[in-house]
């Protein structure tokens, strides 16, 4: 559950902590008080999307804190923080957003830096937003399947998961297949393209390392004067008329005559010694280079040549050796397959066939499941909208089937209602009006609350524009709820309020010329008076203050008998 949640310099809100319990907790206030501000935060921490317009005038930045519990060690969340690198700590959980005047955001779950991504995979394991106008995700016809798979996981999961790899792998040989199969002309010309490149590239040569010792070759070509001159100098130096070698010959002979006489100069005699044969032995090294260098123009050319089509080859097929020679063995495996593309046609296409058999298996065993589970679907939502008083409604899952395969099998599902006796019934999103609308998601809502793993539901205002026993109605579904999710709900409605388990008032107050938006847990008394206002309007009279205190004991009484029937 959320268990607190901090906001900073964010709309009108300067600095608040607000901590939360599990069960309902209703915030209510005057219209325009902020508490849709306080669900704006909430839905930031999920990952929605930001914008500085966000960030309190005068501020640089707005910070969101929200510190979940989870008590269930099997919550899906566990494995999204593993894949993550995220650690959690006896199940606690933090999220943590800062926006900047930008509107660029820095997410952190647990401390942890995350891109926008993470945190919102994240967040929609922790909290569910369900707003006055979420409704419309009814009004697409292409979410009905997914909101039907989703009431028939625990019977569809494993069959779905095998049917999905299945079609993936079929997807993308069938790509493959419809590139080999291009027209005659198109084959002609990519062989011909190949061919070339082939013979290009064999006719090159190219060799890992090669171009490197070409370099260098060049390099001693274009300075062989210097390189000639500067080491027949140096061989001069040890080895012709300078003598070095010589005098160094006499030094080593003289220490060798005393070393006997006179330890102290053992080490020097090695020394000199050690440098007389080391000396001898380059010189003999550098006479020998001398004697083989010679100056070779035309392999000079050779060199400038091969350097020249090693860079061409570079410009046409890779930007290293390395890469050129992979796209050569490419290119080498495509042709071929040109070349036999009539008898890999053949085998594709039977491939094919026997890939969409096992598609068309799974895709029946699909509709054949989803088909059982509408059924259950159906009395389950009928059930909830009985309660919501839709007693007339007759809602049913129609189903089509497509002529291709798609993500999700060869179903086309859509939800179908009647809300009127005698009138047969018709696709939900084209007779429902907005109040049938937020029942049926409402009911929904309670069908999956048990088992979606959610742990903090929101409902913003989904309760306008109902009074009445329609009003108690939603007030009690909304409850009913509450006993297994955490539920956080904005309501003008006193119906819901008696329901809370936890109720805060939210006001709006003006300091030095500044709004700001302040949050108080209220209290039995305050409660009264509360509920009151909101039954009555601004004017609150010991009669309104009576029935608002009646309406509150038979909610704890309402509340009470739902807990022992789901108990």
């Amino acid at each position: 559950m959320l268990k607190e949640l901090s906001i900073r310099n964010f709309a009108i809100i300067d600095d608040l902590t607000v901590n939360f319990s599990e069960g309902l907790t209703v915030l209510t206030g005057e219209t325009g008080a902020g508490k849709s501000i306080i669900i704006d935060a909430v839905h930031l921490l999920a990952g929605g999307r930001a914008s500085h317009e966000f960030i309190r005038h005068g501020a640089t930045k707005a910070e969101l804190t929200g510190l979940f519990l989870i008590a269930n060690e099997q919550h899906p969340i566990y494995p999204k923080l593993e894949e993550a690198g995220i650690e959690s700590e006896e199940g606690t959980i933090i999220l943590r957003r800062d926006i900047n005047e930008k509107g660029k955001s820095v997410c952190r779950i647990n401390g942890k830096l995350v891109p926008l991504s993470i945190l919102r995979d994240i967040g929609s394991t922790l909290i569910d937003i369900h707003g006055q106008h979420e409704s419309q995700e009814l009004m697409d016809e292409r979410q009905h399947i997914h909101l039907l798979d989703y009431f028939a996981s625990n019977e569809i999961r494993t069959v779905k998961e095998e049917y999905v790899q299945c079609y993936q792998a079929y997807r993308d040989f069938k790509r493959e297949v419809a590139e080999l199969n291009m027209d005659e002309q198109r084959i002609a010309q990519r062989i011909d393209l190949y061919q070339f490149q082939i013979n290009e590239l064999e006719e090159a040569n190219l060799k890992i390392g090669e171009e490197d010792a070409l370099l260098d070759e060049r390099r001693r070509l274009l300075n062989f004067h210097k390189i000639f001159e500067r080491a027949n100098l140096a061989y001069e130096a040890i080895s012709g008329d300078l003598k070095s070698l010589d005098y160094l010959g006499n030094a080593m002979n003289a220490l060798e005559d005393i070393v006997e006489l006179d330890e102290q100069f053992k080490e020097s005699a090695e020394l000199v010694a050690t440098s007389f044969y080391a000396l001898q032995d380059a010189s003999h090294q550098i006479k020998n280079v001398l004697d083989e260098l010679e100056f070779e123009p035309d392999r000079l050319n050779e060199v400038e040549q091969r350097l020249a089509q090693y860079q061409s080859m570079k410009r046409k097929y890779g930007t290293t050796v390395e890469e050129i020679l992979s796209y050569f063995e490419k290119i080498k495996e495509e042709i071929i397959l040109l070349q036999n593309r009539d008898e890999i046609i053949q085998n594709n296409e039977k491939k094919l066939v026997e890939m969409e058999e096992t598609l068309h298996k799974l895709a029946q065993e699909l509709t054949k499941i989803r088909k059982q589970c509408s059924v259950k679907l159906s009395e389950a939502i009928m059930n909830q909208l009985r309660d919501l008083h839709m007693e007339k409604a007759k809602f049913i899952v129609n189903f089509e089937s497509l002529h291709s395969f798609d993500m999700n099998g060869k179903d086309y599902v859509s939800f179908y209602i009647s809300t009127n006796v005698g009138e047969p019934p018709k696709s939900l999103p084209k007779i429902a009006s907005g109040g049938e609308l937020s029942r049926i998601m409402l009911a929904l809502k309670t069908i999956f609350s048990s088992s979606n793993g959610v742990t903090s539901i929101i409902f913003d205002e989904v309760d306008t524009g109902v009074s009445g026993r329609v009003a108690q109605a939603i007030a009690e579904k909304i409850a009913a709820i509450s006993i297994q999710s955490q539920v956080l709900c904005i309501s003008h409605l006193p119906q819901v309020a008696a329901m809370a388990d936890q109720h805060y008032l939210i006001r709006k107050q003006v300091e030095q010329n500044r709004t700001y938006t302040t949050v108080s847990n209220i209290d039995e008394a305050a409660r009264i008076e509360e509920v009151s206002r909101m039954m009555s309007g601004s004017e609150i009279t010991d009669l309104t203050l009576q029935h608002a205190s009646e309406l509150l004991k038979l909610a704890d009484i309402r509340k009470q008998e739902m807990k022992n029937i789901l108990a």
